[in-house]
């Protein structure tokens, strides 16, 4: 009996030294790897922390055979108080001479990509369910060779 609680004591003594960073990650695999302007998908999640600050990410895999080296997106905000805030992205994914700008296996691409500068961070107004919507603006309607999209979320240490 000793031993248990020495080593309950011991475990709870770690995870309570432990604090995540990471407050939310989410992704939506898309059909046939095409994302249909009609397609959009939402990432819903609570925010009970108004005072710290978080950086905003969206998330995309795609094959090596994508036509394009950005995406143009539209961010749907919905707060707690039901309105919407919209925001158009262009969101780099290769450059000229480096090529893709993400992390590769085979011909695969996976890119985590910073809506907000590093330097910078977002506050949420208010305490609340908030949901984020991709929707892509691009010409190609679907628009192929794409994987996955997602929306992940991140506490700054600050």
């Amino acid at each position: 009996m000793a031993r248990l609680s020495l080593l309950l004591l011991i475990l709870f003594a770690g995870l309570s030294g432990c604090e995540t960073i990471n407050l939310y990650e989410r992704t939506a695999t898309l059909k046939g790897q095409e994302w249909s302007s009609s397609n959009k998908p939402g990432f819903r999640f609570a925010i009970t922390d108004t005072t710290s600050s978080y950086r905003l990410y969206v998330l995309f895999r795609h094959s090596a055979r994508y036509h394009y080296n950005n995406v143009w997106l539209n961010l749907h905000r919905t707060g707690p108080d039901g309105k919407t805030v919209t925001v158009p992205y262009e969101l780099p994914l290769a450059t000229g001479e480096k090529g893709w700008l993400g992390t590769g296996m085979d011909d695969i691409y996976e890119h985590r990509i910073a809506l907000t500068p590093l330097q910078e961070a977002f506050r949420f107004p208010r305490a609340g369910s908030y949901t984020f919507t991709l929707e892509h603006i691009m010409r190609e309607d679907p628009l192929q060779q794409v994987y996955n999209v997602g929306f992940r979320i991140e506490k700054t240490e600050r």
